[in-house]
């Protein structure tokens, strides 16, 4: 299966996806505050490989406002 292909669910792909997953428990994790933009990157890559680049790409695509 592609990874970079859209879900026809939700239109995401897997890499969205799991940014959009971290990104959720992180902000649990830090009780709703900010999660800055490496430290969600970090907690990203030790999931899937994924460059800086691509990772903001996501964040662009998403609607994320990347902060630091």
């Amino acid at each position: 299966m592609n990874e970079d292909l859209p879900d026809a669910r939700d239109g995401l792909t897997q890499p969205e996806r799991v940014v959009l997953k971290v990104l959720h428990d992180v902000q649990r994790e830090r009780q709703g505050r900010h999660v800055p933009t490496l430290m969600l990157y970090g907690r990203v890559v030790e999931i899937m490989d994924m460059s800086q680049h691509e990772f903001q790409v996501i964040l662009n695509r998403l609607g994320v406002r990347a902060k630091g």
